[in-house]
């Protein structure tokens, strides 16, 4: 159980991370990371830090299938997460 709280929270770490690492290279004209890979991180538990990094840098607001999908997959995976805990 320990191990799954770690990785669940790490990956919503790298979901912070992500989203505000790659805004950062937006602004610079810098080599992009993948938006494959931003799902990728959202979808293996990382989407609430996913789309709490989209509020906070403002990132891939006006894509909507971040705007949609990243808040729908992080209500998600609260859900189970609360259900995994009971």
């Amino acid at each position: 159980m320990k191990v799954m709280l770690a990785v669940i929270f790490i990956m919503n770490i790298v979901g912070l991370w992500i989203m505000g690492e790659d805004k950062k290279r937006a602004k610079k004209h810098e080599y992009r990371i993948r938006e494959r890979t931003l799902w990728l991180v959202a979808l293996f538990g990382g989407a609430v830090g996913a789309t709490a990094g989209m509020q906070l840098y403002r990132h891939k607001t006006k894509h909507l299938s971040f705007k949609i999908g990243f808040p729908v997959l992080a209500v998600i995976e609260l859900i189970l997460f609360v259900k995994w805990l009971i």
